[in-house]
């Protein structure tokens, strides 16, 4: 026995096989410009591994420090900033929004017709802070039911008043009084749907906290995990290292669509999107994903207890039900059967149904591909990164599942 699977307990040569798998099915035939991918387990290093470009018009390698965007992988950052918020008894999940920001108090839940012919109705109950940390609080994401191709009559409202989470000129306060006008599209707690509710997240972190977003995250989470390359904004110094972003065409080719040199991510956001705003390495995260594996701490720093993050890793959707009969509209960063979704997180529930393995594990992905999930019972943490989309193209977290489990022989 190697003294990696002695440590790790996974054999080093079944792992080679994910190197393998991704040169030939995704670098050589072009599919990807490059990619990432570290696995670590019981808390030692078992693969680290880049392939390809980072940029493909500049003959630039992708390399260990890359920067990437990881969009909604911001999405389980966000949820534990709130939920070290809740630590300290500033709040109880059940909590409505509007005790935090009055301007929902006057939020109705859609019933039929659009424009002037809209019908709406008094909620049931106010939206909640679980509500908007599990998906589940009637928000959308402003432009139809996602995965569908319909657009639902609330949306003509996000467009309207022009809510959106990337490129927005609004500030967070800005952006939660738009917010309070737009008609829910169900009653809070009774569906899930993907959304900006997780800015709403970074909004209350905001306003509960009394500190700017991104100072917060800085102090409480990046600083302490020694998270040094993630950001709203790609630094000067660090430009040379920013990955180029694609998208797949019709005829399979590879476009950029953003430019490393001059994208938007070289400046500071005004509107700080807690959903989808940042930008890191692969090496941050996983100090992020490996803080939640322990049970919220790293390195003698602890971010959250252990009973907070069991809490958020279990399913909060209603009556214990899975993403497959609460969800409206296909688009998510995960498949729906079999699969719950906590605090910020979705969970496997039933290897069966999802026919997945890692039962227990919590995760969740970015539009550009990247996915992250944390196996407790495994011990498990794995990274993937790379920059391109949508992120449904390629179903890389399956085929990664399966090498990665594969390998374990203790």
């Amino acid at each position: 026995m190697d003294s990696q699977t002695k440590w790790t307990g996974l054999d080093a040569a079944r792992l080679e096989r994910i190197g393998e798998h991704l040169n030939r099915h995704y670098i050589e035939p072009g599919k990807i410009a490059g990619c990432q991918i570290a696995v670590a387990r019981h808390g030692h290093a078992a693969y680290n591994a880049v392939f390809g470009h980072r940029d493909l018009a500049r003959s630039a390698p992708l390399t260990e420090d890359t920067i990437f965007r990881i969009y909604s992988m911001t999405k389980p950052i966000t949820s534990v900033a709130l939920m070290m918020l809740f630590e300290r008894g500033l709040f109880q999940l059940d909590d409505p929004v509007e005790r935090f920001f009055p301007e929902w108090r006057q939020q109705k839940v859609w019933i039929s017709g659009e424009g002037e012919e809209m019908v709406t109705a008094a909620l049931d109950r106010p939206v909640s802070i679980r509500d908007v940390l599990s998906h589940t609080s009637g928000l959308t994401y402003g432009g139809g039911l996602p995965g569908v191709g319909v657009q639902h009559p609330a949306d003509k409202v996000y467009r309207a008043l022009k809510i959106r989470s990337m490129g927005s000129a609004d500030t967070l306060p800005e952006f939660m009084a738009k917010l309070g006008q737009v008609p829910l599209v169900f009653q809070p707690g009774t569906q899930w749907m993907y959304s900006l509710a997780t800015d709403v997240c970074g909004a209350l972190v905001e306003r509960i906290s009394g500190k700017p977003f991104d100072q917060y995250l800085q102090d409480e989470i990046f600083g302490p995990l020694g998270m040094v390359d993630t950001a709203f904004q790609v630094a000067s110094d660090k430009a040379h290292r920013f990955a180029a972003n694609y998208q797949r065409q019709p005829d399979k080719s590879l476009s950029v669509i953003d430019d490393p040199t001059t994208s938007a991510y070289l400046e500071k956001p005004k509107f700080l999107s807690g959903g989808g705003g940042l930008t890191g390495t692969t090496a941050d995260y996983m100090r992020f994903c490996e803080m939640l594996r322990r049970g919220g701490e790293l390195d003698g720093v602890r971010i959250l207890g252990p009973r907070t993050l069991d809490l958020m890793t279990r399913n909060h959707l209603a009556d214990g039900k899975d993403l497959t009969e609460l969800a409206l509209g296909s688009f998510s960063e995960t498949s729906n059967r079999g699969v719950g979704f906590g605090l910020g997180f979705a969970s496997t529930m039933d290897v069966v149904s999802t026919g997945t393995l890692g039962e227990g594990d919590f995760y969740w992905g970015g539009a550009a591909s990247t996915i992250f999930w944390v196996d407790p019972h495994e011990e498990l943490s794995v990274v993937f990164m790379t920059q391109l989309m949508p992120s449904g193209t390629f179903n890389f977290r399956g085929q990664l599942k399966n090498i990665i489990y594969s390998a374990m022989v203790d």
